[in-house]
């Protein structure tokens, strides 16, 4: 599901249409049902989307959703003393789609030179990372806190709501089910004034600054620093955009039907190191992976903290893509952290200069991110730590790379970003509440405006659906 795709808006104002005028008409008829009908109207408002997606993504989901559910179902019925043994079996059954779909190539025929030829062109349905994590949760969260198996409907509500279901946030059972059991179509003004704030915000972010940023991003060369980090730079920003963008609108669309998700980015751009970066981007991932993967290994307090957080790290950057550049991506990260928490009290650097350092080395991370090539990664990791590289040729190379106007509007969309960057700072740090002022009426006036006039003529999709 595109948001940025007029095709998403058309089905969905006209299945949200179809509905209400059903619900109208059948109204004096389901006096005592009509909160079941609204339910069955929003989950199969989400199948239908993920239907338009492909055939591939409404079969996947539904074959993992079924799993998890008659999974759980069977359990739930067995003595305690067995249920652990069989979450062995079950979890397993749920990642089974994901590892095919998205690691078998990677784990057979790179890690392990098989060779099969078969695996090479196996298309990944969108969303699987995401809802199959949820689904974990789901599981994992039923079992730990011994909380009863939900109605099927109120379940495939929570597991298919389509704001969030193929890229996040990854909400858990305790937020979002409760909401899906009480769920009603309501007309309310402030419900869906907030929401379009976010939907507006949304959107410029996806629209006007990722897309544009977007076309510039060129990656091609391995010599030349100022290339390589200008690379960087429009990689990480279009990223950031980008899955913000469709999370702010995820978030805003679910706000529009009275539904309250996670606010998956908290302007992690603004991080003071890399500690705090981490809490900032892909908050329920990051979550995700504290509470169901680094703390059952021991979490911080381990004196195998170290190898906790590198084993955790790593398998974030598998999460994100199966390739070397991912594994590498993570493990820079975890030594990141790892230094952060060993060094950081030692050494104390002003606001400023932690924030500069903190940029420089998330941004220099997305090179493993995007450089799928690993004797490509090398050679710009070789460049970019070769002082000699960089040269006022190198730099005159970079800078004539394209005509004059494309360098005009580059700078102008790079300024825009920075302005923006400069807002969210200003929300974090007098109000620790990112976005607010991007989210006035005001404020989200000129932002429609620039998303009509500046919009990208070229519609990319979401870039974490590649993910």
């Amino acid at each position: 599901m595109n948001f940025a795709e007029s095709r998403f808006w058309i089905v969905l104002f006209s299945g949200l249409a179809v509905a209400l005028i059903i619900r109208l008409i059948l109204r004096p008829w389901l006096v005592d049902q009509i909160q079941t009908y609204d339910k069955v109207a929003l989950t199969g408002l989400g199948l239908y989307l993920l239907l338009v997606v492909s055939w591939l993504t409404f079969v996947i989901f539904l074959a993992v959703a079924l799993i998890s559910y008659c999974g759980l179902w069977l359990i739930l019925r067995l003595d305690l003393g067995h249920r652990k043994r069989l979450l062995f079996f079950l979890i397993p059954l749920q990642l089974l789609p994901l590892f095919y779909f998205k690691y078998a190539n990677f784990a057979l025929n790179e890690v392990f030179s098989l060779n099969f030829s078969t695996l090479r062109d196996v298309g990944i349905p969108v969303g699987i990372s995401f809802y199959t994590f949820q689904k974990v949760a789901f599981v994992v969260d039923t079992l730990a806190f011994q909380k009863p198996l939900p109605r099927f409907l109120d379940y495939l509500s929570f597991a298919g709501f389509f704001p969030q279901v193929v890229a996040g946030p990854i909400e858990r059972r305790e937020n979002l089910l409760p909401q899906m059991e009480q769920f009603r179509f309501r007309w309310d003004p402030a419900a869906l004034n907030d929401g379009a704030g976010w939907i507006v915000l949304g959107l410029f972010f996806k629209c006007c600054l990722g897309d544009n940023i977007a076309v510039y991003f060129i990656g091609t060369s391995t010599t030349n620093p100022f290339s390589i980090w200008l690379d960087n730079l429009t990689f990480g920003l279009r990223l950031y955009y980008d899955f913000a963008g469709y999370s702010l609108v995820a978030l805003g669309l679910a706000r529009c039907l009275g539904i309250t998700l996670t606010l998956n980015f908290l302007s992690p751009y603004c991080a003071t190191n890399m500690v705090e970066f981490w809490r900032r981007w892909h908050v329920s991932l990051s979550q995700w992976f504290r509470d169901y993967f680094y703390l059952p290994l021991g979490g911080g307090r381990s004196r195998f903290w170290i190898f906790n957080l590198t084993v955790v790290f790593v398998v974030s950057g598998v999460w994100h893509g199966a390739g070397w550049g991912f594994v590498i991506w993570g493990a820079l990260h975890a030594v990141a952290l790892i230094g952060n928490r060993m060094l950081g009290p030692r050494f104390k650097l002003p606001r400023m200069v932690s924030w500069g350092l903190t940029l420089i080395f998330a941004f220099g991370a997305w090179l493993a991110f995007y450089e799928t090539n690993t004797g490509n990664l090398v050679a710009k990791v070789r460049t970019l730590f070769t002082p000699t590289a960089y040269s006022a040729a190198a730099l005159q190379e970079t800078f004539q790379h394209w005509p004059a106007g494309e360098r005009f509007v580059l700078a102008c969309f790079l300024g825009l970003a920075g302005i923006v960057l400069f807002v969210e700072w200003r929300c974090v740090a007098g109000w620790d509440e990112p976005y607010r002022y991007l989210r006035r009426p005001w404020v989200s006036g000129v932002l429609t405006v620039l998303t009509v006039l500046l919009a990208a003529t070229k519609n990319n999709a979401f870039i974490y659906f590649a993910f």
